[in-house]
């Protein structure tokens, strides 16, 4: 007696198969990659904050960047903020730090986007811009302190 033995047609993987594990891998990348941009029990910083959020990041140690012109700083800036032209920042990038958070302020919150995207695109990971600038701060009452 001779067996035979009967196979099974072989069964093709289905595209959606195909489709969710390759949406399942690039999502555990994202998350790896997320993980990585923020110390443990550090939250990644959104691309843009409001000058209260601003405050309360610089009162707990988060480094502040004016990115305004002379007069401007000279007319007010944030106490203890550290003054870089943006036309200058691309080239004086060894003068931020590394190991803090990083709040880019201008007048309105147009140069601080900027000012953060050059950052970002030098591999500093820990940086924000705040929407609404100086004009923000000083409306909601937030010290500022004038001069050189």
């Amino acid at each position: 007696m001779t067996r035979q033995v009967v196979r099974s047609p072989k069964k093709n993987f289905p595209a959606w198969g195909w489709i969710i594990g390759i949406a399942v891998v690039a999502l555990a990348i994202f998350a790896a990659y997320t993980a990585l941009a923020a110390p443990a029990g550090e939250k990644a910083l959104p691309r843009e904050i409001n000058a209260t959020q601003a405050a309360e990041l610089r009162d707990q140690g988060a480094f502040i960047l004016d990115v305004r012109e002379p007069d401007e700083w000279n007319a007010g800036h944030i106490p203890g903020a550290a003054w870089i032209p943006l036309g200058e920042l691309a080239s004086r990038l060894s003068e931020l730090p590394q190991d803090q958070q990083i709040v880019v302020v201008c007048r309105s919150g147009n140069r601080s986007a900027t000012g953060r995207d050059i950052l970002l695109d030098a591999g500093f990971q820990r940086v924000t811009s705040m929407g609404g600038g100086m004009n923000s701060w000083v409306s909601l009452g937030l010290p500022t302190v004038t001069g050189p």
